[in-house]
């Protein structure tokens, strides 16, 4: 049966993508409370809990992929709300990197900065666009649409990708012992973030 199929497919296949992300939101808290200067991170346990609600929450969602293959209402409804939740969790996250970084003294021309800036507006921007899909009325125009692969690269791939030039320019020098060209690195994120919106914004 091909809803069986579905649910077989989603049930591995959605919660799959928290995990994928879960590390970078590790990298962007960590790189926060290092240019925050602070002894330790500001809202600890509200970053701790709002993951283990994402990874819980992103467990029981996955028949939000499934809108078009007849669900009945009420199943509709339910994986439609609770996939609406999530976006409080993840509110916690963004609200308390946003803070740390407004408390912090780094140049603001920083290219660690400046990534962990263009991370939380980009994840932002995608999670708005989840949020719209998550209402399984709107999902049933814009399933299999190019809206949905423009707000899964936004949310995964560019979260995902970010978080690894984070680490990488983080780590680099501590681990090498060489540092990067701040100007080269600088560059880098600019034509980065024109790329990226060039290709992906067009497709909403």
């Amino acid at each position: 049966h091909f809803a069986a199929g579905q649910h077989m497919f989603w049930f591995f296949g959605h919660p799959e993508v928290y995990v994928l992300i879960l590390p970078g939101f590790g990298m962007v808290s960590h790189a926060c409370l290092n240019m925050g200067c602070a002894p330790d991170v500001f809202g600890f346990y509200g970053l701790v809990f709002a993951s283990f609600s994402i990874v819980c929450l992103g467990s029981v969602v996955w028949a939000h992929h499934m809108f078009v293959v007849g669900l009945d209402v009420k199943t509709a409804v339910f994986f439609s709300s609770v996939t609406m939740v999530i976006g409080v969790p993840t509110g916690i996250k963004v609200f308390t990197w946003l803070y740390m970084l407004l408390n912090s003294n780094v140049n603001k021309t920083d290219p660690v900065f400046l990534w962990v800036v263009s991370f939380i507006i980009l994840f932002t921007f995608g999670g708005v666009t989840g949020i719209v899909l998550s209402a399984c009325v709107l999902d049933n125009v814009l399933h299999d649409t190019w809206f949905v692969v423009a707000h899964f690269h936004y949310v995964m791939s560019l979260g995902s990708y970010m978080s690894i030039i984070i680490m990488f320019i983080w780590w680099w020098p501590l681990i090498t012992g060489v540092s990067l060209n701040k100007y080269l690195l600088q560059c880098q994120c600019v034509v980065s973030n024109v790329g990226f919106n060039m290709c992906f914004f067009p497709m909403h």
